[in-house]
């Protein structure tokens, strides 16, 4: 067992930038929020979620907190969609996120190392199977939820797009989804973050050699034999920024008119 002194003397490796960091507790409070605020609408009738609501203000105020904390995730999204398009479009760093058929034999080793039938984990790189697992159930949930949430935000402007059937469709979806995602966060995160080991990475922005080589061997490897990072011609970076940042600022405002748009609508 490696103490508290030798593992500060170790080599330590940045996993997160500040911005990364920023982002995360940022979403960490909002999805707080959300779910307090969301599961005791989901049963109010309850004694407990009804005294929640009452010290929230009463049913709407409950409500506008509500909706006020899935603005923060919108704005969030949005900024984390510049952040990743910037590393794949403008940097070609971002594909370390994608899943591939070594996330498979990754995962199927790791089951079978839990089991005792090999010697050893996986070697794996910047992200691990479970990471990945974890960050497109994210991307997919927080489609799922800002669309049904918007669905039941003006219930109006849904009706005149869509039949009728999709306004309870849609709160079915989300209380659902909310109930998934609180329990992924609870049950998966926690353990593979908080449980099986304490990770610092999100407070700290590092990690240590030990904790690389346990977690990210593959990456470990590539850093200790020297690949060389992707250098970019001044030129071809100036000229990837200005048509990033163009079609992102498009995005933005076209979306955010849409969502506007959309949630100002009266018949």
């Amino acid at each position: 067992m490696v103490d508290a002194a030798t593992e500060t003397h170790q080599a330590r490796y940045q996993r997160f930038t500040l911005s990364d960091r920023l982002e995360h507790w940022v979403q960490v409070v909002a999805f707080t929020g959300l779910a307090i605020t969301g599961l005791v609408q989901f049963a109010a009738e309850s004694t407990f979620p009804r005294s929640i609501i009452a010290t929230l203000g009463g049913i709407n105020n409950t409500r506008y907190i509500h909706r006020s904390f899935g603005v923060i995730v919108l704005v969030a999204t949005a900024y984390h969609l510049g952040t990743a398009g910037y590393r794949f479009y403008v940097k070609r760093i971002g594909g370390q996120i994608l899943p591939g058929l070594g996330d498979v034999r990754a995962a199927v080793r790791s089951v079978t190392f839990n089991l005792g039938h090999r010697p050893e984990p996986p070697s794996e790189g910047k992200f691990t199977f479970a990471e990945k697992m974890e960050y497109w159930s994210i991307i997919w949930g927080t489609i799922l939820m800002s669309v049904t949430g918007l669905m039941m935000w003006n219930p109006i402007a849904t009706t005149s797009i869509l039949p009728g059937e999709f306004i309870p469709a849609a709160k079915a979806a989300h209380g659902g989804e909310a109930i998934l995602a609180v329990l992924a966060i609870l049950i998966w995160h926690a353990y593979f973050v908080h449980i099986r080991h304490f990770n610092r990475s999100m407070l700290t922005g590092y990690m240590t050699d030990r904790e690389m080589r346990s977690e990210h061997r593959a990456e470990l490897d590539s850093i200790e034999v020297g690949e060389a990072a992707i250098t970019i011609p001044p030129d071809t970076l100036r000229k990837r920024r200005r048509w990033f940042f163009g079609a992102y600022a498009i995005v933005v405002v076209v979306g955010a008119a849409l969502v506007f748009r959309f949630l100002a609508f009266t018949d």
